[in-house]
């Protein structure tokens, strides 16, 4: 299957996936390449939502953390857990 990286560039742990800009899910949603991590609220199904910027990027995003919605997430060959946002009804956005 299609992966999508997380939209981070430079020396990122994922340089080689990142800049799948514009694609639908996966995203790499490990809470390991997170930093300034706020809880915004909760889906209609109770799924906490989140503020995030990725580690190394200075834009913020919004969505979920990935060891929390086990039922959309999966370990990649590098030992991060990514999402399938299409099993979950929380949207990954830029914010």
């Amino acid at each position: 299957p299609f992966l999508v990286g997380t939209p981070v560039a430079g020396p990122s742990p994922f340089g080689q996936v990142a800049g799948a800009v514009g694609a639908v899910a996966p995203f790499f949603s490990d809470i390991r390449l997170k930093d300034d991590i706020q809880l915004v609220g909760k889906s209609p199904s109770g799924i906490n939502i989140y503020n995030f910027k990725y580690k190394g990027d200075n834009k913020q995003y919004q969505g979920v953390m990935a060891h929390q919605v086990p039922q959309a997430s999966e370990v990649h060959a590098n030992g991060y857990l990514y999402v399938d946002y299409s099993k979950i009804d929380v949207d990954f956005k830029e914010i």
